[in-house]
């Protein structure tokens, strides 16, 4: 059996822990479909998931859920802020247990980096690029500091009521997550969203106990995972994503990911995505898998959690390599998976796993995989 169709335990606080069929994970891919804007998921996402889960996934994540409406990256992203939209997550969670996979939800808050167009065909020739105009009904968008750091226009600098508001908006969303009967939480704290901002100094210039060391600049991440522990049943486990590098010498470096992930995992996180960037101008690498050695530093600190390393993973073999080098528990695949709803069972042929360990739909059986 290859490392990358053994099974695998994400580790939660209380009970067994969630066991994966394999260590192939969906990444979360914007999908900008919610055409009503209310951030209902339907049947875009039943079909998109669905297909995934189908064609061998371990672990399906949901594209960036917002928690609040202010906090959608576009008005075309799905959320997770009032029952409605969990309820229309439930049937797309008990399709994706169906197929044998299991199911995640990134949640997400985009702040400064909210309001903007969706990223569809034709973006950039259109010219309707950055901020949604208030004509075209974009909001207000508020961060940590009023900066331009993140190339679009500066947002309004959150006070004490809107931080402490936003903690509860993750808690709620969480509750809901719940409900809709998902098996991992995913706090998205990558890709100069929210979080990240608070995390970074190119992004946080805040005096106050939120802002200037370490110590202050981790303090939101802090209290949303704790809030989210709190809200988050104890049997399941909980995840983060990180940028584990802005790639900029006075940013986020790799050495904060690793320190900041040693304490998360202290406060309940038991799984972690590592990828990189998001504010500012990339300045990276690179390449095929020109993140993983991002995971393999958190990995090395951390061997008791599962740490997945995500980033130009296209091939098998090149997912193969990852796992048994020990850089990484598992892999996330994005592109390579739009292209191919099938990618774990095309890899499990290549990797030459006997047939009973293939994860594909019982349907599909004529392929002759």
């Amino acid at each position: 059996m290859s490392k990358l169709f053994a099974p695998v335990t994400l580790g939660a606080p209380t009970g067994p822990g969630l066991v994966l069929r394999n260590r192939t994970v969906l990444a979360p891919m914007c999908q900008y479909s919610i055409t009503r804007r209310d951030g209902v998921p339907h049947a875009w996402q039943l079909s998109h998931l669905g297909a995934r889960a189908a064609g061998g996934f371990g672990l399906v994540f949901t594209e960036a859920t917002a928690v609040t409406a202010q906090g959608r990256i576009s008005d075309q992203d799905t959320g997770i802020w009032n029952a409605e939209q969990a309820e229309a997550w439930a049937p797309i969670v008990e399709f994706i247990h169906s197929q044998g996979a299991s199911a995640g939800i990134q949640l997400a808050h985009a702040g400064g980096k909210a309001s903007t167009y969706a990223w569809l065909p034709g973006f950039f020739e259109s010219g309707r690029t950055g901020n949604i105009s208030v004509a075209d009904g974009g909001w207000e968008t508020i961060g940590p500091s009023a900066t331009d750091a993140l190339g679009l226009q500066a947002p309004t600098a959150m006070n004490r009521e809107q931080i402490d508001a936003s903690i509860v908006a993750w808690a709620q969303a969480v509750r809901r997550a719940d409900a809709a009967g998902f098996d991992v939480v995913q706090i998205h704290a990558a890709h100069g969203y929210l979080i990240h901002q608070f995390l970074s100094p190119l992004s946080n210039q805040r005096t106050d106990s939120y802002g200037g060391s370490y110590t202050n600049r981790t303090r939101y991440a802090r209290e949303v995972i704790t809030a989210v522990r709190a809200a988050w049943p104890a049997h399941k486990p909980l995840a983060i994503r990180f940028s584990g590098e802005d790639w900029v010498e006075e940013g986020w470096r790799i050495a904060d990911t690793v320190r900041f992930a040693a304490e998360a995992f202290e406060m309940g996180v038991s799984s972690f995505d590592i990828s990189s960037a998001g504010i500012g101008t990339y300045r990276g690498p690179a390449g095929p898998g020109y993140q993983v050695s991002l995971a393999a530093s958190v990995k090395a600190a951390l061997p008791g959690a599962f740490v997945t390393a995500v980033g130009m993973i296209t091939d098998a073999a090149q997912a193969e390599q990852v796992l048994v080098t020990g850089a990484a528990d598992g892999v996330s695949i994005g592109r390579a998976a739009l292209k191919n709803p099938n990618w774990p069972a095309t890899a499990a042929r290549e990797l030459n796993e006997p047939l009973e360990n293939t994860p594909f739909a019982e349907q599909y059986w004529r392929a002759h995989w």
